[in-house]
């Protein structure tokens, strides 16, 4: 059975940073897709970064570019998100997310992704 656990959450003031981790385990891990989405207090998942299989592609939400960053090791069927320059409005739950697609267009997209791991609660204080 694909688990992606996710890792790293916790409350952080205005301009810090954190890095949040996602293991797979039971996961044909270098065929996917890797995806980072957020869910805000009272709003829908929304896409903010995902990373193709080997790492040749990487797309990020416009509200994160430039202080977000996704990678990825293969080796150890881990993917990360550097969050820098953190914003009380990136406060969410973090999840983590593996899909087979590719294209830009499909991987901003929640429902073409198959397996989702549980969440990870971020908290940015102003």
């Amino acid at each position: 059975q694909v688990q992606l656990v996710e890792s790293g959450g916790g409350l952080v003031q205005a301009g810090g940073s954190l890095r949040l981790s996602c293991a797979a385990s039971e996961l044909t891990f270098s065929s996917h897709t890797m995806g980072w989405f957020r869910q805000p207090p009272g709003k829908d998942r929304e896409f903010v970064a995902a990373i193709t299989a080997n790492s040749d592609d990487t797309y990020y939400s416009a509200s994160v570019k430039g202080r977000f960053t996704i990678s990825r090791d293969n080796a150890k069927n881990t993917v990360l998100l550097q969050m820098n320059s953190l914003k009380p409005e990136d406060t969410a739950v973090y999840y983590c997310a593996a899909t087979f697609f590719r294209s830009g267009t499909y991987v901003k997209s929640n429902d073409k992704y198959k397996y989702w791991g549980q969440g990870t609660q971020v908290t940015v204080s102003s």
